[in-house]
C-alpha cells in the first residue's frame, strides 16, 4: 500500500494483478486498483475530477481524466472514508500510475489531492 496525505485528505493504494482477466501472449496485462479517501479534515469535501498519468514501460505514457470517479462525484463528510476499485491494462506488463483529484470544500473553492504514484508489475514478468 502507497498513501499520501495533501491538504488534508488522505488517498491511499492498493495494487493486484488481475491474471484471470490477462493475456500476456496478446499484450494484455490486468491490474485492480483499490483506492481509499479519508478526509482528515473539519469539513465536508466533494470529489470533482481526476486525472491520471499512466506509463506503459514499452508504449509510454497515457493521460486519462475526467469528472468524478466510477460515475461518481461523492461527499465526504469529516473524518469518513470514500472507496472504490478501478482496473487497468498495461499491454507490457510493467508500468505504473499517479495523478491527483480536484475537491471542493464547504466554501466552494476547488483543491488538488495528490495520488500516490504506484507500480503496476505482473506476477508473470516478476517470477
Amino acid at each position: 500500500m502507497v498513501s499520501k496525505i495533501t491538504s488534508e485528505i488522505k488517498v491511499s493504494v492498493t495494487t493486484e494483478y488481475d491474471n484471470h482477466n490477462s493475456y500476456p501472449s496478446e499484450n494484455r496485462y490486468v491490474f485492480r486498483y483499490n483506492i481509499e479517501i479519508q478526509n482528515l479534515s473539519d469539513n465536508p469535501v466533494k470529489l470533482l475530477s481526476r486525472k491520471w498519468m499512466i506509463y506503459d514501460l514499452g508504449f509510454g505514457f497515457t493521460e486519462v481524466e475526467g469528472a468524478g470517479v466510477i460515475g461518481l462525484t461523492p461527499v465526504i463528510e469529516s473524518g469518513e472514508k470514500f472507496s472504490y476499485f478501478s482496473n487497468v491494462i498495461v499491454k507490457s506488463g510493467v508500468g505504473n500510475m499517479e495523478g491527483f483529484y480536484i475537491f471542493e470544500n464547504a466554501n466552494h473553492e476547488t483543491f488538488d489531492v495528490a495520488i500516490p504514484k504506484f507500480n503496476l508489475v505482473s506476477e508473470v514478468l516478476s517470477n
